[in-house]
């Protein structure tokens, strides 16, 4: 299990190594527990997750650039992240972390939306935004997502473009199956935003 120095350490890494390796700098946004960390309720989180943009017909390449410098933690780990969109990867000397592969339309506005970051020592890292970390952790549905998405409400308040969220619902619940996850987050609005 990492520690938040190792996540803190993998994501330095990662911010200075990818895009030099595979895309230009600024492709990418952190959208895990780092982000958490700073639009919600700070908590304890043991690696890393990313989604990177690679480029268009190039992403074999591009992964197998990466699985080079960043090896896999499953066996045959590109052609996992070719089929699955994701590759599990370890951080030489310090902790785990998941590359998510951007799909164009909205994951290419979370990264163009992402906002810089100071780690600390003048370290400059991107995360996604306030909004866009609800949309990901209502698709993702697990118990500590919720929680995750009441604590960035009740820390942003006002600040938050609730719509920005509930007009990206009405686009992306025509492609799931889940009806509730609009509700994950209009039941946070309701207890935890700025007119309870």
């Amino acid at each position: 299990m990492g520690t938040p120095r190792k996540s803190a350490n993998s994501v330095r890494f990662l911010d200075s190594q990818l895009p030099s390796k595979t895309f230009a700098t600024g492709c990418y946004a952190i959208i895990g527990g780092i982000a958490v960390q700073r639009w919600g309720q700070p908590r304890f989180t043991r690696d890393v997750d990313l989604t990177i943009l690679l480029p268009p017909g190039a992403e074999a390449s591009a992964l197998n650039q990466i699985a080079s410098e960043f090896p896999p933690r499953i066996s045959n780990g590109v052609a996992f992240a070719l089929e699955h969109r994701v590759l599990p990867v370890m951080v030489p000397d310090a902790a785990e972390a998941d590359l998510s592969l951007g799909l164009p339309g909205y994951e290419e506005q979370v990264v163009a939306r992402a906002v810089s970051y100071d780690l600390g020592e003048g370290r400059i890292v991107r995360l996604c935004s306030a909004e866009d970390l609800i949309i990901h952790k209502a698709l993702a549905a697990r118990p500590q997502d919720g929680l995750d998405i009441e604590g960035i409400v009740a820390r942003q308040g006002a600040a938050l473009g609730a719509g920005y969220v509930r007009r990206w619902w009405d686009e992306l619940s025509r492609l799931g199956d889940d009806p509730d996850v609009r509700q994950r987050f209009e039941r946070a609005w309701t207890e935890y935003g700025p007119a309870r």
